[in-house]
Order: structure tokens, then C-alpha cells, then sequence
């Protein structure tokens, strides 16, 4: 056992290193350059699409919910855990710096989240109950052929087992436990069974009730939640921000500096804090890896840029505004080099300005955005399921991922969370090489739609 969890370890960490790092980095660098930022002069647009304007169309076009409850539901699946343990981690590991870089690869995830969610709406596909899907699966088979299907199913197959919830529902119960059931005498360090089981209960038939509903369900769950959530996140954050105004300047400038010297943490290894922040901004906003695919290709459009434009919000509100408010919350508060790991970390930080229900002002946020993206991963997976083996498999898989909700909350499976982890990181290979491939499709597609725009034909 524990050779098979070191080396699910080094697949893990193989996996989350320098070849995907390349591979997302460099494939976000070259979309960038690919389309000459073109995109990025319609941020205006994006946010208009997100109100309803420009969508007077969708009651003929295809697909089930509105760019909001897309964008809303791509939010789900990567708010959460990541915006507040990732940033910490990144902080601990790579030191401040590593949030430079963390803004870096936000940039370039801009112009990858444009041509993959474009591709998800051009390419779409239909299952074998005849449903209209979308996806990386269905682009690689719509867009490349046949020839390319295992890129789609190593896609499936990897996407099945990284958006498992094992990883979120553990930690998840582990923050409620914490800040929750022990200090309020519900639980103990040494015995926690009951309330594990009985959160993890708890857990899978909210997840459940909202499941049973499909990505219509999810996608108005996470319209509702995940805006109200991130707008309180911000404003208590907010809070804090402002009551140390006069150190954000050299705050900001303290992340700049040590971005390129590294002497904060990692001793002035330079390629420590590159690489720490890279891979928590890959995990913290997904660009590249596919699910932002998947919930961006139910969008109700025929215009291909359009939910490129929307998805292209997804870092920026993500990485570069959440984020940041979390590495700047950590750093003003001093917590940051306290010796403290993950949420414990961000609870500390909340604690000292809001003595008292700081903690558990946090608890609830991280409640409801994990939660939300519990639900979200339970879309992506069965959509995964369905391409494999056919659309009424999805219902078998819905029983297996509800089931491993109340596992995940009773039991820390370090080799089961390693592969994991691995497997999701997995799902960038294929998602990247077809993106890379039908680039041109995409540009040949927005610089239509952006002429018919400038010209008032839309």
C-alpha cells in the first residue's frame, strides 16, 4: 500500500509538473498571440451577454441554458476549496511571488477559455438518445474525426475519475468539523465518526435533490448561489482589504519583486515560484482542461464566440479578482508565514479582523462554493459516462457518485485523492491538442462575428 500511494503520488505530481505546465501556459500564450488580442477589446460585450442583451435569438438556438447560468455553472466547478487552500498553498510553497505567476497564467487562460469554450459550441454533438451535447469529447469527434476518438476517450475516462468528489466532500467535512462541530462540542478530535457520517449524509441528498434535476437543475442552483456567495466573499474580504489600505501598494509591490527573486520561501529558486504559481492558477481557474467545455457547450447559442466571449470572464472573476483578495487577505493579516496550512489558514486571517464569527463567516462561504462545485463535477462526470456508454448509463453513475459523497466525508484516501488528481490534470492533454488543432476554426468564427458586431448586424 505504500508503494502504490507513493507512485500515485508521483503520477499525481508528474502530472500537475513542467509538461502540463508547458502545455497550458505555452497553448494560452499562443492563443493569445494566435487571435492578436482581438477578444479582449469585447470585454464590454461579454458582460452584456451575461444580462440578456444580444439574445433575442435563443429561442431558436440550440443548446439548454443562457450564457449567465453557463458561466455561473463553469464558476461552480472551480470556486471553492482551490480560491482559498490553493492561494495558501501557493503562499507556503512559492511564497508571494508565486501569485504573480498565478496572475500570469489567469492572462493567458483568457484567451484559452475563448477558443475552447468556442469550440464547445461550434463542434457540439449528439448522444445516442439523440440529446445535443458538448464538450471536448464531442469537439475531438464533430471536429477532428474519427480517426482522433481515443483523445476523446482518454478524455472521458480521465474526466470520470477527476471530478469524482472524494477530494471536495473530505476536506469539505474536515472544514465543518474544524470550525464548526468541535469548537461547539458536536465532535472531538479523537472521535468524529457520527458527524462525518451524518454531514456526509447530509451532503449527498442536497447533491442528490439537485442532481436528479440535470445540468437545468445545476445550472440554476450555481445562477443563484455562486454570484450571492462570491459577492458576500468579496465584501467581507472587502472589509478587511480596507482596513489595511495603506499596505496594499507594497503588498503588491512585495508580490512583483519576489516573483522574479523567490527569496520570500523558496531561498531564491525562481523556478520553484514559477512553477507553485502556475500550477495553482491552472487548478484555480481550469482553462484548458475541459470542464469549462462541458458546461459552456449546454449554453443556448448558435454563435460560436459568443460563449467564448462569456467563458473568457471565468479567470477574471476566478483567479485575478478572488484570488487575489485571498493572497492579499493572507498577506496583510500576517498568516501567511504563520506555520498554518490550507483553510486553517484563511480562518486565522478572518478571525483576527472579525474576532469572534470570522471563521464562521468562511465556513459558510466554503460551504456553499464547495458544494455547488461538488455538483457541478457530478455533470461534468456523467456527461463523460454518457459518451462511453451511452446516455442511459448516466443514472448508474449518479447512484456511484452519490455514494462515494458519504464515503469521501468518513474516510481520507491519500491514494484514491492522489489519482485523482492526476486523472483531472490528465484531462488537459487531449483538450489542449484539439484546441491547438482547430484554432483556426475559432478565428475564422470570431472574426466573423466580430464584423457583424462592429457593423451593428447583430
Amino acid at each position: 500500500m505504500d508503494s502504490l500511494e507513493l507512485s500515485m503520488k508521483a503520477f499525481a505530481s508528474f502530472m500537475w509538473g513542467l509538461p502540463l505546465i508547458l502545455l497550458l501556459v505555452g497553448g494560452g500564450f499562443f492563443f493569445t498571440l494566435h487571435s492578436k488580442l482581438r477578444h479582449f477589446l469585447y470585454l464590454g460585450h461579454a458582460v452584456a451577454l451575461l444580462s440578456g442583451k444580444y439574445s433575442s435569438d435563443q429561442t431558436e438556438s440550440k443548446g439548454e441554458i443562457s450564457h449567465f447560468h453557463a458561466l455561473s455553472t463553469a464558476l461552480a466547478g472551480t470556486m471553492g476549496l482551490g480560491n482559498i487552500t490553493g492561494v495558501a498553498v501557493a503562499l507556503t510553497v512559492g511564497g508571494p511571488g508565486a501569485i504573480f505567476w498565478m496572475w500570469v497564467t489567469a492572462i493567458v487562460g483568457i484567451s484559452t477559455k475563448f477558443y475552447t469554450a468556442s469550440l464547445a459550441i461550434m463542434f457540439r454533438g449528439y448522444d445516442d438518445a439523440g440529446n445535443l451535447q458538448g464538450g471536448p469529447m464531442y469537439v475531438i469527434r464533430e471536429g477532428l474525426g474519427r480517426k482522433w476518438m481515443p483523445l476523446a476517450w482518454l478524455f472521458c475516462v480521465a474526466g470520470m475519475m477527476g471530478t469524482l468528489p472524494v477530494f471536495q466532500v473530505n476536506q469539505l467535512v474536515q472544514v465543518m468539523r474544524d470550525t464548526l462541530a468541535i469548537p461547539n462540542g458536536l465532535a472531538t478530535v479523537q472521535s468524529h465518526f457520527l458527524f462525518d457520517f451524518l454531514a456526509g449524509g447530509l451532503l449527498a441528498l442536497v447533491v442528490l435533490s439537485v442532481a436528479v434535476g440535470k445540468i437545468e437543475r445545476v445550472s440554476g442552483v450555481a445562477a443563484r448561489l455562486v454570484p450571492l456567495i462570491m459577492i458576500s466573499y468579496l465584501v467581507v474580504t472587502g472589509f478587511i482589504l480596507i482596513s489595511n489600505a495603506s499596505e496594499i501598494p507594497p503588498t503588491l509591490w512585495f508580490i512583483v519583486t519576489d516573483a522574479f527573486s523567490g527569496e520570500a520561501v523558496s531561498g531564491g529558486v525562481i523556478g520553484t515560484v514559477i512553477l507553485i504559481g502556475v500550477q495553482r492558477g491552472a487548478f484555480s481557474n481550469e482553462a484548458g482542461i475541459g470542464t469549462e467545455s462541458l458546461a459552456h457547450g449546454a449554453a443556448k447559442t448558435n454563435e460560436p464566440a459568443r460563449e467564448g466571449l462569456v467563458a473568457m470572464l471565468g479567470p477574471i472573476a476566478d483567479t485575478l479578482i478572488v484570488c487575489t483578495c485571498t493572497a492579499l487577505t493572507l498577506l496583510l493579516t500576517g498568516v501567511w508565514d504563520s506555520g498554518a496550512v490550507g483553510v486553517t489558514m484563511a480562518a486565522i486571517a478572518y478571525e483576527r479582523i472579525l474576532p469572534g464569527y470570522g471563521g464562521y463567516l468562511l465556513s459558510l462561504m466554503v460551504l456553499v462554493l464547495s458544494l455547488t462545485t461538488v455538483m457541478t463535477y457530478w455533470y461534468y462526470g456523467s456527461k463523460c459516462m454518457g459518451f462511453l456508454f451511452g446516455a442511459k448509463s448516466e443514472k448508474f453513475y449518479m447512484i456511484f457518485y452519490i455514494s462515494l459523497i458519504l464515503i469521501g466525508a468518513l474516510v481520507s484516501l491519500d491514494v484514491v485523492i492522489n489519482l485523482l488528481d492526476g486523472s483531472y490534470a490528465m484531462m488537459a492533454i487531449p483538450t489542449m491538442i484539439s484546441t491547438l488543432l482547430l484554432a483556426d476554426k475559432v478565428k475564422e468564427s470570431a472574426k466573423r462575428y466580430f464584423t457583424k458586431l462592429d457593423n451593428n448586424m447583430l
